[in-house]
């Protein structure tokens, strides 16, 4: 057996993620706030970029005039231009480029017509500046408030930092926060009495029980029938499943129902209207306006720092020495390919919605009654893109619509069958059951066996398990937890 060495050539070929392709990539899957937070951040490490916005009155007169770099851009759904077609990446050398006269035109400009929203759509100032009190500086203000010493303030302040988002305290045990704090058991157990007093009322619970006495007990309610529901027949309330708690407790079944009234009165998450993080403010991408009967899409560019060259630069690349025009060239690349990115972005988006917008023209006429069953390769196809690149542009962008704000995501939905031929898409059944629902006999509701019998009814062919994945992720109960018996 003999080892050789010897060389040959092979032709392959791969695919290369330039620079520019892995930042147009990145810029496409952020949502807009995610992208003004990029673009700040550049500016703050790209000394050339610069806000025209912050720029002297004087020079902004240089950023007015914007080179097009792909043509005109679509305005109206439908039509066809030639600003959709894909930006090359600049393959030129740093001595290729005419850096004096790019420089004297180039800036970021809205990549497309500026047509805006109106003041009054937009919220107010107030609305997007105001925050609400957390629950734990609620509960910290009453805490110094309560004439609490030293050592029972520190062990309140433990239980009300160890809080969970609905207001109990499961963990650590309070034998933990006493060694913490220094203090007997007897201690911290008082502490944390007096703190379920607190407003919220039955705020600090270590369970589900205990939270519900707490309020019984400061309305007066705690009486015998309703301290034994409570402690030994929640699963029974949860199901409603009075006449076993009536034979357990040898009562009367009124006086059940009298208890169970109380006790859907009370709150079993007291912490949960002070949670911050049950609330999201979304700010749209893109808005869908209509005029006459033509649909218009329109990027949302406020806040959007509008990038251009600062004139500094510009000066210490005619004037500046070797090493200090080298630094800036680099510098103008990098702003070059980051503006690129953002207009090409902007492009791309303003496409997909168009696109959504001729497919589901129905829905943005009439509701939600009328989506079309539709898929990522429907968008890919009409415009030509991957349907890897229409995921990237859907995922956590927004679109503010005649019909409401929606998740471009929103209008990706698989086909269910009916009778009458055409398809119907799964959001618009997930409607129907909700309206079924809302408008069943809350004493008599209607099982998932019933909402299935009247989608029939409708042309709408549909099982039973569907039925019931679609009403779990509406988040609508079961029929036997949402029937009322008093």
């Amino acid at each position: 057996m003999a080892f050789e060495l010897r060389q040959q050539l092979r032709l392959t070929q791969q695919l290369v993620m330039t620079p520019q392709l892995q930042q147009a990539i990145k810029l496409l899957q952020l949502n807009r706030m995610e992208l003004v937070d990029l673009v700040r951040e550049e500016m703050l490490e790209n000394p050339v970029l610069e806000d025209e916005a912050d720029a002297p009155a004087d020079q902004k007169a240089d950023g007015d005039k914007v080179p097009s770099i792909d043509g005109p851009v679509k305005t109206e759904s439908g039509n066809d231009d030639r600003s959709t077609k894909e930006v090359p990446a600049d393959d030129k050398t740093v001595s290729d480029i005419d850096w004096e006269t790019y420089l004297d035109s180039y800036t970021m400009s809205p990549a497309l017509p500026s047509m805006r929203a109106q003041d009054d759509d937009l919220p107010s100032l107030e609305s997007t500046l105001s925050s609400s009190s957390s629950l734990s500086d609620h509960l910290m203000w009453q805490l110094k408030l309560s004439g609490f010493s030293e050592e029972e303030e520190t062990v309140g302040a433990l239980i009300i930092g160890n809080l969970d988002r609905a207001g109990y305290f499961r963990e650590p045990p309070l034998e933990e926060v006493a060694g913490l704090a220094g203090v007997s058991v007897d201690l911290a157990e008082s502490v944390l009495q007096a703190v379920h007093k607190f407003d919220p009322v039955g705020v600090a619970s270590r369970d589900l029980s205990e939270c519900l006495l707490v309020q019984a007990r400061r309305i007066g309610a705690d009486d015998d029938v309703l301290v034994a529901m409570v402690t030994r027949h929640l699963h029974n309330l949860e199901n409603k499943n009075y006449q076993a708690i009536a034979k357990d407790l040898k009562e009367p079944l009124e006086e059940i129902y009298e208890a169970a009234k109380v006790i859907t009165s009370l709150d079993p998450k007291p912490g949960r209207q002070f949670s911050l993080d049950e609330v999201r403010y979304i700010t749209p991408d893109v808005y869908i306006y209509k005029l006459g009967d033509k649909f218009f899409v329109v990027p949302n560019d406020d806040g959007l720092p509008k990038l251009r060259i600062s004139n500094f630069y510009k000066s210490a690349l005619s004037h500046g020495e070797a090493t200090t025009r080298e630094y800036v060239q680099t510098k103008l690349r990098s702003a070059q390919w980051l503006i690129r990115s953002i207009q090409q972005r902007q492009r791309t988006i303003i496409r997909v919605t168009e696109s959504i917008v001729k497919f589901q023209r129905e829905f943005f006429d009439r509701g939600i009654g009328f989506l079309r069953p539709m898929v990522l390769r429907d968008v890919a196809e009409d415009i030509g893109m991957h349907e890897s690149t229409i995921s990237r542009v859907t995922t956590n962008k927004y679109v503010s619509t005649p019909q409401g704000i929606f998740e471009l995501k929103f209008f990706f939905n698989s086909a269910i069958g009916r009778s009458t031929g055409d398809d119907i898409a799964s959001e618009s059944v997930k409607s129907k059951i909700k309206e079924l629902v809302a408008e069943e006999n809350p004493r008599k509701p209607f099982s998932d066996q019933s909402i299935t019998k009247l989608l029939k009814e409708q042309g709408i062919e549909i099982a039973r398990r569907t039925v019931a994945k679609y009403r779990e992720q509406l988040g609508i109960l079961s029929s036997s937890k949402r029937k009322q018996v008093f």
